[in-house]
């Protein structure tokens, strides 16, 4: 039976990330620079492990991928290290059906 993990969806995230608060998207750079959340911190999933330095020790942390099966190992492995971590139900595609804001490095912003 796969580990769960602490979930928060998308609604129930403030509109506005409040201090000490960090959304850290770990998918792909081809899928960040389609569109991400304009706050969000990037650590692609693999180099996770090598850049743990990049993330606040103290900051409670909502982790986002596509769809939310990346984020909900990153989540699992954060929370075993040390960190407040919970995974975005439905990743960035709930994100964007939302309506939350998004930013491209060029173009619309879309989910990939």
């Amino acid at each position: 039976m796969p580990q769960q993990v602490p979930t928060v969806t998308v609604p129930d995230l403030p509109a506005a990330l409040p201090e000490g608060v960090t959304l850290l998207d770990v998918r792909e750079p081809e899928e960040w620079a389609a569109g991400h959340a304009p706050d969000a911190l990037h650590i692609p999933m693999g180099d996770l492990a090598a850049r743990l330095g990049d993330l606040p020790a103290d900051s409670e942390v909502f982790v986002v991928c596509r769809s939310g099966g990346r984020s909900a190992r990153v989540t699992a492995f954060l929370n075993a290290n040390g960190w407040d971590a919970k995974n975005v139900e439905g990743g960035m595609q709930s994100w964007h059906a939302s309506g939350r804001p998004m930013t491209s490095d060029a173009g619309d912003p879309t989910v990939i």
